[in-house]
């Protein structure tokens, strides 16, 4: 009997020029680099990923990229979400059986969170798609609706997604029955055959509704692992982002 080869995970960041607030971001330069560049090299270091890739649509994007030394795979121009833009790479390698799917505007996405996401991803064969929340830190960013909301059940599968504050908390005097949210982070991991499925299903109601791509695998009963950490990244959504990152950046020690 043939021996069963051992999972293989590809880190893919998807990256494009267009952005609304913040046009070219991802070359933008932070600290000498450009923002692209610090999320590659922090993927880099994180355990159990055999390749890590930059998927852009966009020739200025990976050319860059190449010559900081990044694997690139350009894909189509019209993918509607990073997640599209990653099944056109996973279609085109072989081998491969995970994918972890971090954002290319996280210059300070933990090498230790996306490990952990992947050992999860890989431990248990019955997680199709894997991602990670952590606590709110007051109750004004958990009524922001740019902060995603995510409830658990007791499997640490997630319940729902929401920009809305969840769940509502109708005896409002009885502290003991007050169930926290917690705040999503824009990470994901997915076997291969749930990431082949997934593009192939039209959006959804809830997901057009909260504008929220996740509710597409709820809706279709595809179930989501939500793990905990007490990490939380700075997106780069604006300039004013990039200079706040930057001085984040300028404290910590060189690698």
């Amino acid at each position: 009997m043939p021996k069963k080869s051992p999972p293989k995970i590809a880190l893919v960041i998807p990256a494009r020029w267009g952005s609304t607030r913040f046009p070219g971001k991802c070359l933008h330069l932070i600290a000498g680099k450009p923002l692209v560049q610090h999320v590659w090299e922090r993927s880099l270091l994180a355990k159990k990923i055999s390749r890590v890739l930059i998927a852009t649509d966009d020739e200025r994007i990976a050319q860059a990229a190449r010559e900081f030394g990044a694997e690139v795979v350009m894909t189509a121009a019209d993918h509607p979400s990073g997640t599209d833009r990653i099944a056109e790479v996973a279609s085109r390698l072989r081998g491969v059986t995970h994918f972890i799917n971090v954002q290319g505007d996280e210059p300070l996405i933990d090498p230790a969170l996306i490990g952990d996401l992947a050992a999860s991803l890989t431990r248990d064969p019955k997680i199709a798609i894997i991602t990670a929340a952590t606590p709110f830190r007051d109750s004004k960013e958990a009524d922001d609706p740019n902060c995603v909301k995510v409830v658990t059940a007791a499997s640490g599968d997630a319940l729902y997604f929401s920009r809305i504050r969840i769940p509502f908390h109708r005896d409002s005097k009885d502290k003991s029955s007050a169930v926290t949210p917690m705040l999503h982070l824009g990470i994901y991991g997915y076997r291969r055959d749930i990431l082949q499925k997934l593009v192939r299903f039209a959006p959804t109601p809830l997901e057009q509704c909260e504008k929220l791509e996740q509710l597409r695998a709820l809706e279709h009963g595809i179930p989501i692992r939500v793990i905990q950490t007490n990490h939380r990244g700075i997106g780069v959504d604006t300039p004013a982002d990039a200079i706040r990152v930057e001085k984040l950046l300028r404290k910590q020690p060189k690698r």
